[in-house]
């Protein structure tokens, strides 16, 4: 009998398109190569088919061995229905089927674009180029945000750590808060450099685990941040109410809070993970309650920050209106919209625009959204150590201090050398009178 090749031109046209576009976009190992893969898997089936060939005998009815350029369809007699998975360089599950009829054997069902959910068309190209761009200028936008904020966070942090005068509990708290950022940033560095540099392992669906273990670390830097932003509102709240516990015991509890409870939180999410989706490199979010794991957290935090601002602004209210009565109402109004300003960047309150996002939304919408959520978080950093370290007046007074120490050494040295180089010269005494005029005309207060 013979072999009847009845399959759909559309669809191995469209899978050889797709060959092609994934043969052309990037050079993979041979391992990882479509091409290669289907010519093992061909080599394969013929001498699998050659070694059962002796228990198919010419004279039987039913339908011969076949390889259809995608999947090994095996001897069968008139009414079987086989199934084969789907071809192996697409990496996905599912299965096709064909009849043996007397006629030979049938088309595939259901086709492979809908069994192997490619969902190859025509505007995949396009598509994909669109959506490449658009990665690519979203990377470039928040990985320069993540650098100006590296940058000014490691010089704030240098700042407050380097002067003796600067460094209390609030400053410690900030300086938490600010190393949270850093980590943050860094670990996001490390994650796209790992994700993004090495391509060819996800040709073949083969993720390494670094590339999870970077993954769950920048989630755990993310989570860090979030819990030192709730720190430094809780912290500001107590300052301002009646708290119970000295400030440097707190101190303890806040490193506990911030960098212990991410820890907890990341463990329970890496062993969801684990378990139900170990797909990829945990970059995905197919699951929703296991993404749940991570999210409702950070709700939770920014929503009790949301309640230490609107007590904090209340206080805030009550002593402006019982600091200065008889005072112009605009200022009142001036020193509130400030603080409200200086407590939403601190406590990261911006970040409750973007908590409730709706999982179903257009894809334009979805753009707009995250970009201007990655635009925020990239630069709060920066704006944290702007306001709270280098505009801050305490470590200004502090930098202005030992600026002007420096140059009160300076100008000692140049007037201590010149009159001894007089003095060498000329050999006589109204020079050493002079310098002793000199250094006790100098201001007490600059003599530091």
């Amino acid at each position: 009998m013979n072999v009847v090749f009845m399959w759909k031109p559309g669809g191995i046209a469209a899978l050889t398109l797709l060959l092609q576009f994934w043969t052309q976009a990037k050079a993979v190992p041979p391992e990882c190569d479509p091409n290669f893969i289907l010519l093992q898997d061909e080599f394969s089936c013929l001498e699998r088919l050659r070694n059962n060939q002796s228990s198919h005998s010419s004279g039987t009815t039913g339908c011969r061995g076949w390889w259809d350029h995608l999947n090994c369809w095996p001897h069968a007699a008139v009414g079987d229905v086989v199934s084969q998975p789907c071809p192996r360089f697409l990496h996905t599950t599912g299965q096709v089927f064909r009849n043996c009829t007397d006629e030979g054997w049938s088309e595939s069902f259901p086709p492979h674009h809908e069994a192997c959910e490619y969902g190859l068309n025509l505007s995949l190209p396009a598509e994909e180029f669109s959506s490449h761009q658009y990665f690519i200028f979203v990377r470039i936008m928040y990985s320069v945000g993540y650098a100006v904020s590296l940058v000014s966070l490691i010089i704030a942090v240098t700042i407050l750590c380097m002067f003796r005068r600067l460094h209390c509990t609030r400053n410690f708290v900030h300086i938490q808060l600010f190393l949270s950022f850093i980590l943050r940033a860094s670990l996001i560095f490390i994650r796209d450099s790992v994700l993004f540099s090495t391509e060819d392992h996800f040709h073949c669906g083969v993720y390494p685990i670094g590339c999870k273990i970077a993954t769950a670390l920048s989630n755990y830097s993310i989570m860090a941040n979030y819990s030192w932003l709730l720190a430094e509102g809780h912290f500001l709240y107590s300052l301002l109410s009646v708290s119970l516990f000295s400030t440097r015991r707190r101190l303890w509890y806040y490193i506990v809070l911030g960098w212990g409870s991410p820890m907890v939180i990341l463990i329970g999410w890496c062993s969801a993970r684990y378990l139900h989706e170990d797909q990829g490199c945990w970059e995905t979010r197919r699951i929703t309650w296991i993404w749940w794991i991570l999210r409702l957290p950070v709700i939770i935090f920014i929503i009790v920050n949301l309640s230490f601002f609107v007590c904090i602004i209340r206080i805030l209210v009550a002593k402006l209106r019982t600091q200065d009565m008889l005072g112009c109402e605009f200022n009142h109004y001036r020193k509130l919209a400030k603080s409200s300003f200086l407590l939403v960047s601190l406590f990261g309150l911006h970040y409750i625009l973007f908590a409730f996002l709706p999982h179903k939304v257009s894809d334009s919408t979805h753009e707009i959204w995250t970009f201007v959520e990655l635009a925020f978080a990239s630069t709060q950093g920066f704006v944290v150590a702007l306001l709270y370290c280098f505009l801050n007046a305490e470590v200004q007074n502090e930098l202005q201090r030992r600026w002007r120490r420096w140059r009160q050494k300076q100008n000692l040295q140049v007037e201590t050398r010149r009159p001894r180089s007089s003095l060498s010269q000329s050999g006589g005494g109204p020079t050493n009178i002079s310098l002793i005029i000199k250094s006790s005309s100098l201001p007490e207060s600059d003599q530091v």
